[in-house]
């Protein structure tokens, strides 16, 4: 177990997001913006593709990903992109209004957030997590 390794993989996964959030020297931000986003797209994805989704990731963001996880949770359904923007500001409070000035920069987060992951993981996967997103969520996926 080479636990440098997947610091560095970890690092270089939120350098990345930071760059396409542009705030590439604010990578606490790119932290708390993937965190946000990865703990509100996991409540949209069944458990056996966050599982598939997750097989995919660098060690670090699996880690970030199932952090106060509970698979018994069954979230509730989502009906448009604000509820979703909503979810992701409450999953990056206190933060939240300095992250995010308003809704449209928050939708951009998203977008970048959704880039940097879908560079990471193979076609095949982006194509079912795409299939499991409510119709909006899709739109904002297809669009990253």
């Amino acid at each position: 177990m080479n636990f440098e390794k997947y610091a560095e993989k970890g690092n270089l996964f939120v350098k990345e997001l930071a760059q396409e959030l542009g705030c590439p020297d604010n990578k606490k931000k790119a932290g708390r913006i993937l965190k946000a986003v990865l703990k509100a797209l996991r409540n949209r994805l069944s458990h056996e593709e966050s599982m598939h989704l997750l097989a995919q990731l660098p060690m670090c963001i699996k880690a970030i990903y199932v952090d106060g996880w509970k698979l018994s949770e069954t979230p509730e359904k989502i009906k448009n992109v604000s509820e979703f923007v909503e979810e992701v500001m409450k999953y990056d409070r206190p933060r939240a209004q300095q992250d995010f000035a308003d809704k449209d920069e928050a939708i951009r987060a998203i977008k970048a957030v959704f880039r940097v992951i879908k560079r990471h993981i193979s076609d095949g996967e982006a194509q079912d997590v795409e299939a499991e997103l409510p119709k909006q969520l899709k739109e904002l996926w297809e669009d990253a």
